[in-house]
C-alpha cells in the first residue's frame, strides 16, 4: 500500500520534507528543507530515509527550509530526478550557494578555535560544501510550468499551481493511478495571502484525496496589509524626520522586494524624504534582478513601476552594497538612511555588524517585516530585550523596534479558509507547516467553518493513501 511521511515541518514550523512511497513506485520526496531556530540541530542529523531509495524530488519553492537540505541529499547518494519551475532553481542556486559559503566559513572559524586548545578533531563538518551545492543542479532537472502536468511515470502526473507565496513558489498537485482508481494528492508548500504588494493570488485546486496543508498562521489574522503599509511609511517617514536610521532586517527572497517596492513607490509619490536607501545583501541583491527578470510572475502594481522607468525595483535612492568593504562603509553615515539586511532573523549576517554600531541609539528603528522562529535573535527582540549579545559585547537595545505582521508571505487563518474553501472535492485534510499549538487550534476552525476533520501530522507518521 502507498503511504506519505513527514520527516520535517511536523509539528513544527520548518524543515518541510515528505516522503511519498507508492506501491509500485516511484519513490516521491516532496522537498527538503533546513530545520531552523530551536530546532535547528536536526539539520545535520542523518535522514531517516536512504537517498539513495528517492526516484523524485518535487519541489514547491526555494525558501532554505524548503531545499536547503537537497545538497546534502545529493551527497549522501541521491542521483534522480528534480522537477521544480525555473524561476525556483534560479533562486535555489543563490540560496544553496550562499548557505553552503556561510557553513564553510563557519567551520573554518570554529576550527581555528579549535586549534588553540587541541579539539579540532570535535569540531563536525559542514553539512555540506559550495561544491556539493553546485552538484544540485548537475541533476537531471526537469522544469515545470505553471498549470501544466507533467507526467513523470505512467501512473503519475504532476501539476504545479501558482502559490502566492513568493517567485516561484507552488501547491503541487500529484495525481496517482493504481488498481483502476485515481487519487489526488495536494501539498501546498507555504501559501501566499490573498492580496500581496508583489505576488499575484494563489491559484485554486478543485480535487484532492488528500492535502497536505501549511498551517504557519492558522490561529490568526494578519493586520490588514494596507495598515501594515502606511505604518510602515509612517515610521520610516518619522525616523528620518528625527535624524534616524531605519534598519530592516530582511529575508533576501521576495521580503527584501517587498520594501524596495515599497520604498520606490514613496520615491514616486513624493513621501519618501531625502535619504540614503542601502541593499546591503549580496543574496537580496541576486534575488532581486532574478524577480526583475520574471517580472511577468509578478503582480500589476510590480509591471507598472517596470513599464514606468524599466526597472521593477530601482530608483536614485537606491545604492547596492556588494562587498564587505562597501557595508562597512555605511557606518561613516550618521543619519537619513535605510539599511536593509539579512539575515531576516537575525541569526547572523551584516544585519548583526549593524546592530552592533545603531542598536544602542535611540533615534533609529528597527522594522521586523517577516515571521521570527522562536530561538532567534529576531524573536528575541520583538519580545522586549533591553540588551543583546553581538561579538562577546552586550548592545542595548535603545532604538524602536516594530514588528509589522501584515507583510507576511504566508495565508493567514481566513486565507487558509477561503482557499480550502474553493474545493470541490476534498476528502482528507493533513496539518503540516505550523507549531503544535496553532495547529489544534487550527484543526478546531476547520472543523467549525468548513465542517471537516483534520489531522494534525506527526514526525514519521505514516499516512495510508
Amino acid at each position: 500500500m502507498s503511504f506519505i511521511q513527514s520527516f520535517g515541518a511536523a509539528e513544527t514550523v520548518t524543515g518541510s520534507c515528505h516522503f511519498l512511497q507508492l506501491k509500485n513506485g516511484p519513490n516521491i520526496l516532496i522537498d527538503c528543507g533546513y530545520f531552523q531556530g530551536d530546532n535547528e540541530q536536526k539539520t545535520s542529523l542523518a535522514f531517516d530515509f536512504n537517498p539513495k531509495d528517492v526516484d523524485i524530488i518535487l519541489l514547491t519553492h526555494a525558501h532554505l527550509d524548503h531545499v536547503g537540505r537537497v545538497p546534502k541529499l545529493v551527497k549522501e547518494g541521491f542521483d534522480g530526478k528534480l522537477v521544480a519551475l525555473r524561476a525556483t532553481m534560479d533562486l535555489a542556486e543563490v540560496i544553496l550557494m550562499d548557505s553552503a559559503k556561510i557553513a564553510e566559513e563557519d567551520y573554518k572559524t570554529a576550527l581555528k578555535k579549535a586549534r588553540r586548545t587541541g579539539n579540532e578533531k570535535r569540531v563536525p563538518l559542514p553539512i555540506y560544501s559550495s561544491d556539493d551545492a553546485l552538484s544540485v543542479f548537475d541533476l537531471i532537472i526537469q522544469y515545470a510550468d505553471y498549470d501544466k502536468a507533467i507526467q513523470l511515470t505512467p501512473s503519475v502526473q504532476v501539476t504545479f499551481r501558482n502559490a502566492g507565496h513568493i517567485l516561484g513558489s507552488a501547491t503541487i498537485q500529484i495525481e496517482i493511478s493504481e488498481e483502476g482508481e485515481t487519487k489526488s494528492l495536494v501539498f501546498t508548500g507555504d501559501l501566499g495571502p490573498r492580496q500581496d504588494i508583489i505576488m499575484t493570488p494563489p491559484s485554486f485546486v478543485k480535487k484532492a484525496h488528500a492535502l497536505y496543508i501549511e498551517s504557519t498562521y492558522g490561529d490568526r489574522d494578519h493586520r490588514p496589509l494596507q495598515e501594515s503599509i502606511e505604518a510602515f511609511k509612517e515610521i520610516i517617514i518619522n525616523t528620518l524626520e528625527n535624524q534616524g536610521n531605519v534598519l530592516i532586517p530582511s529575508f533576501a527572497i521576495e521580503r527584501t522586494q517587498e520594501v524596495l517596492l515599497l520604498l520606490k513607490q514613496m520615491y514616486y509619490d513624493k513621501s519618501l524624504p531625502a535619504c540614503k536607501v542601502f541593499l546591503d545583501s549580496p543574496m537580496a541583491i541576486s534575488a532581486t534582478q532574478i524577480y526583475n527578470n520574471y517580472h511577468r510572475n509578478l503582480n500589476a502594481c510590480a509591471n507598472k513601476m517596470l513599464a514606468r522607468d524599466g526597472s521593477v525595483f530601482e530608483f536614485p535612492y537606491l545604492q547596492y552594497s556588494l562587498k564587505k568593504p562597501e557595508s562597512k562603509r555605511i557606518n561613516k553615515e550618521e543619519s537619513g538612511c535605510i539599511i536593509i539586511a539579512g539575515s531576516g532573523m537575525c541569526t547572523g549576517g551584516r544585519i548583526l555588524h549593524h546592530f552592533k554600531h545603531r542598536l544602542w541609539d535611540e533615534r533609529n528603528s528597527v522594522i521586523f517585516v517577516g515571521y521570527q522562529v522562536q530561538g532567534t535573535l529576531g524573536r528575541h527582540l520583538i519580545d522586549g530585550a533591553d540588551s543583546i549579545q553581538l561579538h562577546h559585547e552586550t548592545i542595548n537595545v535603545n532604538a524602536k523596534i516594530h514588528m509589522l505582521s501584515g507583510f507576511s508571505a504566508h495565508a493567514d487563518q481566513s486565507d487558509l479558509l477561503s482557499w480550502m474553501s474553493e474545493f470541490e472535492q476534498l476528502d482528507n485534510i493533513y496539518l503540516i507547516h505550523g507549531k503544535a499549538s496553532t495547529q489544534a487550534t487550527f484543526k478546531e476552525v476547520i472543523k467549525g467553518q468548513l465542517h471537516k476533520h483534520a489531522h494534525i501530522v506527526k514526525y514519521g507518521e505514516k499516512i495510508h493513501i
